[in-house]
C-alpha cells in the first residue's frame, strides 16, 4: 500500500466518522456513504498490487477478481442504503421541517447525571447507574 492510498483511506474514514457524529440526518446519511467508499478503497487496496491491471497483471498472470466483484456489489448495496437513508431524512424534513436527530430519554438522563456530578464532584449514585 502506498502513502497516497493510505492518505485517501484515512481522509475518507475521518470525514465519514465526523459526519456520522453530526446531529443532522442528511449529514449522517452522507457520512455512511463516505465510510462505505472508504471500505471499498480498503478492499481494492488489499486485493491487488499497486498499478496492476484488474484481471491481467503486467506479466500476463491472472489476478484475483474477487476484490473487484466484492467492491462492485458493495457499491450497489451502499447506493441502495444511501438512497434509503436520504429518503428517511426527506420524510422527516417534510413532517417536522427539521432534519436534526432529537434527544431521547437516555440522552437526557445521561446529561442530567453529568451535570449533577459536575456540580457535586461526587461519584454516581446507585439510582444514577443505568442497568
Amino acid at each position: 500500500m502506498s502513502v497516497w492510498e493510505f492518505a485517501v483511506i484515512a481522509v475518507l474514514f475521518g470525514v465519514g466518522a465526523y459526519m456520522v457524529t453530526e446531529r443532522s440526518l442528511t449529514r449522517i446519511a452522507l457520512g455512511v456513504g463516505v465510510l462505505g467508499n472508504g471500505v471499498n478503497v480498503v478492499i481494492i487496496t488489499a486485493g491487488s498490487n499497486t498499478g496492476e491491471a484488474p484481471i491481467l497483471g503486467r506479466t500476463g498472470d491472472l489476478t484475483d477478481p474477487l476484490p473487484q466483484a466484492l467492491v462492485l456489489t458493495a457499491i450497489v448495496i451502499g447506493f441502495a442504503l444511501l438512497t434509503f437513508l436520504m429518503t428517511l431524512a426527506w420524510r422527516n424534513w417534510t413532517l417536522t421541517h427539521d432534519d436534526e436527530v432529537e434527544d431521547d430519554v437516555e440522552d437526557r438522563m445521561i446529561a442530567s447525571r453529568a451535570e449533577r456530578m459536575d456540580k457535586s464532584g461526587d461519584q454516581p449514585h446507585h439510582e444514577d447507574v443505568v442497568p
